[in-house]
């Protein structure tokens, strides 16, 4: 079988399926927007590929998303065209439809099957865009409009794809129907043998501060530092945190961009603006304690959710992160937000933990409890731990059933 993979910045969601398929014997090629991507990759043959032109000057604000997806689109179409000119012809395209590469596959391809990846459909109601009053936008009306234009890109893949996979039920069920019953929930899949619990970790900050399991390390993880992710709220909590317990060590863990949202005034960062709100209510012996570790690579953040003690993850109805589950599988002992995308993951007082997202003295309040209930973080953190092996195991659980998802396209 011939299978070409489509995802602006491959490998992303398919970093286990692609090599999987490629280690199968087939015949597996990847497209992508990085400029000098390693190839082969694992067996998989990368290609890389770029847009000849900009967005127009002073298009309409309301349709500048689809125009940029368009562009990526024929990028994407050119460089297909190659590809047949050059004697490929896939029987499966697998893509990430997010940026629009894989709209005008089919017209080079149309018997090709096509799955995609469903990671979320927008909602101005319901969903992420109206969920965080803080933020309000500035025209309610206009955002709704923009969003529904936003959802073009999808709407346009429901009549092209032969199939779709999303990771959780809850983003599965932003989709509407008819299409919500081509999607397969499937998550990516979380290697539960390499994330494991550690009971000997230990770790050095700066050659200075060594720490192990007998220390009281609270964990924090973003993709970036932005409200989407509820870092507002866990900074709001840190006070009160850090006036109870004293020894507690704060690790904080993610860079000072924006991956969702909208973007701090100019000139500013959300993790500045949110650190400067409470810093006069922290004084410096304390916030000594709190360390902002950036973005590790992956051998270096999974010894820090092993170290943890509690992790706290809270995020607005959106996308569900794989930092959560890999802090599962962990074993973490996890505070969560009592949103949507958590409650396929955190069963209160099973799993984890759940408060409201816009409360961080109930935030503080139950991160500190847990603090003291060795017994319950341990009882708590295992359950985590099996859950995420019955349900998110990437070799037993989630690979079988991608590459059945992948046969079933074949198929179809």
């Amino acid at each position: 079988m011939n299978v070409l993979f489509v995802h602006q910045n491959f490998p992303g969601q398919f970093k286990f399926l692609a090599p999987a398929l490629a280690q199968q014997g087939h015949t597996v090629v990847a497209l992508t927007m990085q400029k000098n991507p390693p190839s082969p990759w694992q067996g998989v043959q990368v290609l890389s590929y770029g847009a000849k032109r900009g967005s127009t000057p002073n298009i309409h604000p309301w349709v500048t998303d689809f125009e940029a997806k368009t562009i990526r689109g024929e990028a994407c179409f050119r460089a297909a065209q190659q590809l047949k000119q050059q004697g490929f012809t896939p029987d499966v395209i697998i893509a990430h439809p997010g940026w629009g590469e894989s709209l005008f596959l089919k017209e080079v391809w149309p018997k090709a099957k096509l799955g995609i990846y469903c990671e979320f459909f927008y909602h101005a109601k319901g969903a992420d865009s109206d969920f965080d009053p803080e933020f309000p936008t500035a025209d309610a009306g206009a955002d709704a409009c923009r969003l529904r234009l936003k959802n073009v890109n999808n709407i346009l893949h429901f009549d092209l794809a032969d199939g779709a996979i999303s990771p959780t039920h809850w983003q599965a069920s932003t989709f509407p129907e008819p299409f919500r019953s081509k999607i397969s929930v499937i998550h990516d899949g979380i290697d539960t043998q390499a994330v494991a619990p550690d009971p000997d970790i230990n770790l050095t900050l700066n050659g200075a501060l060594t720490l192990t399991k007998a220390d009281e390390v609270i964990t924090f993880v973003n993709r970036n530092m932005e409200p989407y992710r509820g870092y507002h709220i866990f900074m709001r909590a840190l006070p009160e945190i850090l006036r109870q317990r004293p020894n507690a060590q704060i690790f904080i863990v993610g860079g000072d961009d924006v991956s969702y949202g909208a973007r701090p005034p100019e000139g500013k960062k959300w993790k500045d603006i949110f650190a400067d709100e409470v810093r006069g209510q922290i004084d410096d012996a304390s916030w000594a304690r709190v360390h902002y570790l950036g973005n590790l690579p992956y051998q270096h953040f999974i010894p820090v959710l092993q170290l943890s003690t509690v992790h706290v993850y809270l995020t607005y109805p959106f996308v569900l992160s794989w930092s959560l589950l890999e802090a599962m599988s962990a074993g973490c002992s996890i505070v969560a937000s009592n949103t949507q995308p958590l409650h396929e993951a955190i069963v209160q007082g099973e799993t984890g933990r759940l408060v409201d997202f816009f409360d961080a003295p109930a935030l503080a309040s139950e991160v500190c409890r847990l603090l003291d209930q060795p017994e319950e973080r341990q009882r708590l953190g295992e359950n985590a731990r099996r859950f995420a092996q019955a349900n998110y195991d990437l070799k037993t659980i989630c690979l079988p059933r991608q590459l059945a998802w992948v046969e079933s396209l074949r198929a179809s």
